[in-house]
């Protein structure tokens, strides 16, 4: 297709491009143009596509135009859409309410059911929600199903895991057999693509964008090494020598996330916290505060963060480095949206340190050992002996020995390790199949 392609071309209206006009997108993204046409011919239709490519757009947009030309003399809901996060859910909300004055209701438990209902009783086209909420609305028969055109599952891969698998899919067998399935995420996995097909006759398709390397050409990857006493301090001191715009700091441990906040808010230092547990009104403030600048530091976890879409973020921290290689592709991507680029940093210990080799050697990724010196973040020095406080001595030798024969355990992605030169640890090289995963370990403030 021509890159210089405009929605016009794929056949979005004049009013629904006005209204991208006033949020300045004129030009229509990758997974757009690939997406939409699909999407507006009625096809069921599970894609790929990396964070921060317009997803979201990418079936709103035909979705919302088929609602708008279908006859719904009851005015009944058309469309539905599953989030697993409060967050996402809302986030989504605001969308369609930048390209219709349609009616669109969010229903999401923590929330008053009853206020749910009654703005059910106002028949919006579009309802948006977690599964849980969503389904119990159906089997309360507050929520009617055979008037929907189409069914979005937005974060897929997530909706069809374990915890909540069993409510989506009850969802799917509930809509009428005709409906339009859609869904969208950042990985699809075949295992993903069966649950979702199971649950109708319809045949569905799979998109599989190609990689815009956002990852790998718009994130610089760096790596910070202590010990897990010693992360939270770390962190601090990183934050006060970067003074980031806007960061987010993932935690694995979702009750780490109150205790990271706790320690960085003694020292005086302006962050919120976004955790699963928290109330809706805490999460929305939380949000809100750090959205609109209020705010320049957010502590999350993995689940509670979950397709969140703000915009200028420039520095990801990973206080550990998941086991799971998609929840590390999501964190990263929560940074260089929309053509920006930003900085991904993994605080870990020597052993994820050695895990965080392999996977930049899988992923194909560049990352910079770097370590905090004098109230800045500076490159390692090659010798040791130039910066004693950074040194580990023996123990980094041995580490070293240790690395150039064996491999990172299965559990956290296998490879083997190839010695680095002397010439490319002059040079404070790359990480990947090298031993710069020491190098990191063995220099720290």
């Amino acid at each position: 297709m021509d890159d210089m392609q405009d929605f016009t071309a794929l056949t979005i209206q004049e009013p629904l491009i006005q209204k991208l006009a006033l949020q300045q997108i004129q030009i229509p993204t990758a997974v757009q143009k690939q997406v939409i046409p699909v999407i507006a011919q009625g096809t069921s239709v599970l894609f790929q596509s990396e964070t921060g490519t317009g997803k979201t757009l990418a079936y709103l947009l035909p979705l919302i135009q088929k609602c708008a030309a279908a006859e719904n003399p009851a005015k009944k809901v058309q469309l539905l859409i599953l989030s697993p996060t409060y967050e996402l859910a809302s986030q989504i909300k605001t969308v369609v309410q930048t390209l219709t004055e349609q009616k669109v209701v969010l229903c999401i438990g923590g929330s008053p059911i009853k206020r749910q209902t009654d703005a059910l009783k106002e028949r919006p086209f579009a309802v948006i929600g977690n599964p849980a909420r969503i389904l119990e609305l159906i089997h309360l028969k507050k929520l009617k199903t055979d008037g929907m055109l189409a069914v979005v599952l937005d974060e897929m891969d997530r909706l069809v895991s374990k915890e909540i698998k069993q409510a989506t899919t009850d969802i799917l067998t509930a809509v009428p057999k005709n409906c339009q399935i859609i869904g969208c995420s950042a990985t699809v996995t075949k295992t993903a693509v069966q649950t979702v097909q199971k649950c109708t006759p319809q045949e569905i398709q799979t998109v599989y964008l190609p990689q815009e390397d956002v990852l790998r050409l718009r994130i610089e990857h760096w790596a910070l090494y202590a010990e897990t006493r010693d992360k939270i301090n770390t962190l601090r001191q990183f934050l006060s020598a970067v003074q980031p715009q806007k960061a987010v700091v993932f935690t694995s441990r979702p009750d780490q996330v109150i205790n990271i906040y706790e320690k960085l808010i003694y020292k005086k230092i302006n962050c919120t916290a976004l955790y699963a547990k928290a109330d809706k009104n805490d999460r929305k403030a939380a949000i809100n505060k750090f959205r609109s600048g209020g705010c320049p530091i957010l502590i999350t976890s993995d689940l509670a963060s979950r397709g969140l879409d703000i915009t200028g973020i420039t520095h990801i921290i990973q206080m550990d480095l998941p086991s799971d290689q998609d929840f590390f592709v999501h964190r990263a991507g929560r940074t260089a949206r929309a053509g920006a680029k930003g900085i991904n940093v993994v605080i870990g210990d020597a052993y994820e340190m050695r895990a965080y080799a392999a996977l930049e050697k899988k992923l194909g990724l560049t990352v910079y050992p770097k370590q905090l010196y004098g109230g800045k973040v500076v490159e390692p020095q090659a010798d040791p002996d130039q910066n004693p406080r950074a040194a580990h001595g023996n123990q980094l030798r041995i580490s070293k020995q240790k690395l150039e024969t064996e491999s990172v355990p299965g559990s956290r992605g296998a490879g083997g390790l190839q010695r680095k030169t002397s010439a490319q640890a002059k040079r404070g090289s790359r990480f990947a199949g090298q031993t710069t995963a020491e190098e990191a370990a063995g220099h720290k403030n």
